[in-house]
């Protein structure tokens, strides 16, 4: 099977996508004659050449971080590469419609830094009708959430993760479906549990919850600047 694979994260190489995608692909290469190609799509101006590419696959996954409950705009401009070089349904003699040539199978995998599922859930309703109008038939949506941190996190501590996403990366190069036990247990809970909001409550009153992002405010010179306000009247 040949999987076209495209990677929507603006971080490229150095994101969280990439780590988890590294696993997938280790399971899905471990089944003899599947091959995979790969595509980072934040670099707009290779758009149009790796939406021609699409079409020649056996298969194809779009991965993406989610941004502001829907997809970075590398992904969203990357989307509508895709619909202008779609095919349009040909008109009859009779009046009525042909449908246009299937594309491949297409599936998509969000993850977030949100610990509940359902932040992704809207852009999973919009993806669905998407692989329709794409031509497509749909595989379906792997969410993960509570990746944000796995880059600094000892190897250990995401033993269960990378394992998981090697398995579905196994069993999509059997079967060219997302095994559906796996995928729910990776969603996890659509809201958090009423004992994880009181913790996440705790963490916020003794600043731990910000200490990450502070250290990332420090390390781009913005700290100081953390109240501003630049859209206030």
């Amino acid at each position: 099977m040949r999987l076209m694979l495209y990677n929507g994260s603006p971080r490229g190489k150095g994101s969280n996508t990439t780590i988890l995608l590294k696993h997938f692909i280790d399971g899905f290469t471990a089944t003899q004659g599947n091959t995979v190609e790969y595509v980072y799509l934040n670099n707009v101006k290779g758009h149009a050449a790796a939406a021609a590419k699409w079409r020649e696959a056996d298969a194809v996954i779009i991965a993406f971080p989610l941004y502001a409950d829907s997809m970075p705009a590398v992904v969203k401009d990357f989307i509508e590469t895709l619909g202008a070089g779609r095919k349009k349904p040909k008109k009859t003699a009779k009046g009525g419609r042909v449908a246009p040539e299937k594309n491949p199978p297409l599936g998509f995998i969000v993850q977030s830094g949100f610990p509940e599922a359902i932040h992704s859930r809207y852009v999973e309703k919009y993806l669905e009708k998407l692989a329709g109008r794409l031509g497509s038939r749909y595989i379906g949506t792997i969410i993960r959430g509570g990746v944000e941190g796995i880059q600094v996190m000892p190897p250990y501590l995401n033993r269960r993760l990378f394992m998981a996403f090697s398995c579905l990366g196994r069993h999509f190069g059997v079967t060219k479906e997302f095994h559906p036990i796996t995928m729910r247990k990776l969603a996890g809970r659509d809201r958090m549990t009423a004992f994880k909001q009181g913790m996440f409550r705790l963490l916020i009153a003794t600043g731990l919850a910000d200490s990450y992002w502070n250290s990332q405010m420090k390390k781009n010179g913005a700290y100081e600047r953390r109240f501003d306000q630049p859209y206030q009247p």
